[in-house]
């Protein structure tokens, strides 16, 4: 299954552009194993990521777009693959919220 994500700034009203994250599953274990890494693209989003079924988790490094002293430094993400559609995880980042859903 393909996966993507997309961060907006909705303080400014514009794509987060340079935010580092973090794709992880969980083995069978459940210990988290590193999938990909990557950077949000000068729109916001990475694209191109692959996601089997399972548990998945997205880490925001907020801090780095946001600053030293952000209130949440970091957004994690966790979310569920059980079918085959694209699975797209937007984050709507402010300096002191964020929120997510599941997109298309």
């Amino acid at each position: 299954m393909s996966l993507s994500t997309h961060v907006l700034d909705t303080a400014r009203g514009a794509p987060a552009a340079g935010v580092p994250v973090r794709h992880e599953y969980r083995d069978d274990d459940g210990a988290w194993v590193l999938a990909e890494v990557g950077a949000t693209d000068a729109d916001g989003r990475i694209t191109g990521w692959s996601a089997a079924p399972g548990v998945h988790r997205l880490t925001f490094d907020t801090a780095a777009y946001l600053g030293a002293d952000a209130f949440y430094p970091s957004a994690a993400v966790e979310f569920r693959v059980a079918d085959d559609r694209h699975h797209h995880v937007p984050l709507l980042l402010s300096p002191f919220g964020y929120t997510t859903y599941r997109g298309s």
